[in-house]
């Protein structure tokens, strides 16, 4: 099925929306409960899966909305149609605080891989799946998981990181990452988990056991602040974890 082409503007800065426009007649698809606001004329229903195959049966429609919930989301997807007269604009939001980045999927080559919360909203037509890291360190260690969110179509998806996004263009090169900070690659970026260093930095260094390595040529989103990183911060003993390693730490080394 070839893609509704919608309009969009991003508002905010911090916390930011995306107000999509529709024609009459076109449709986004967007997460449950991500609506902020939608204009009168503008229907919306949740339904199983993601519509980009109108002529799927029941039981495909079953197993693909089935298959989101191995990913941690909603059995179900809202599509906003525009049933109205003249343009009609519906506005999505991240469910924290953080930036929502806009992808031209036909410009990826139709194909992006994106961490398993990442998914925002898309145009109708954009296929969403699952896929599985093949390199089984990745799946116990890498932040993220074994189990990643697959976008494919002709059209535009957005997806939302917490804080601040980092765009890199890696041309035949390697990036080691923290873990959760990894939002999408292009499929053509090999994603690995390597230990992080010797036994005295993965104790007390304060980025953990492992990292996230990623290799190869194509485009990788980071985000500065995943959403783990935020709550452990907001928790009672969220900075006085970071005093307390770095008393043993120094500790440690005068000993």
């Amino acid at each position: 099925m070839q893609s509704h082409e919608i309009d969009y503007k991003i508002i905010g800065h911090d916390v930011q929306l995306v107000e999509v426009e529709l024609d009459p007649g076109e449709t986004v698809i967007a997460e449950a409960g991500a609506m902020i606001y939608m204009e009168d004329g503008i229907s919306f229903e949740a339904k199983l899966g993601d519509g980009s195959n109108p002529r799927a049966g029941f039981f495909d429609k079953l197993l693909s909305a089935g298959s989101r919930i191995i990913t941690g989301e909603s059995l179900f997807l809202t599509h906003f149609a525009n049933q109205g007269w003249g343009k009609k604009r519906v506005a999505f939001s991240a469910p924290y605080p953080g930036s929502i980045i806009p992808l031209d999927l036909p410009m990826l080559g139709g194909r992006i891989i994106v961490q398993k919360d990442a998914f925002l909203c898309a145009a109708l037509g954009t296929k969403i799946t699952i896929t599985f890291n093949k390199r089984l360190g990745a799946g116990f260690f890498g932040g993220e998981g074994f189990i990643m969110q697959q976008l494919q179509g002709d059209g535009k998806a957005f997806i939302h990181a917490g804080g601040t996004v980092i765009e890199r263009q890696l041309n035949n090169e390697v990036l080691r990452v923290d873990t959760g900070c990894i939002v999408a690659y292009e499929p053509s970026v090999d994603f690995s988990v390597e230990q992080s260093g010797g036994l005295r930095s993965m104790v007390f260094g304060g980025e953990g056991i492992f990292l996230a390595t990623l290799r190869g040529t194509g485009k990788v989103w980071l985000q500065s602040m995943p959403i783990r990183k935020l709550i452990a911060e907001l928790s009672p003993r969220g900075g006085n974890q970071r005093k307390e390693s770095g008393g043993l730490l120094n500790q440690f080394l005068q000993d």
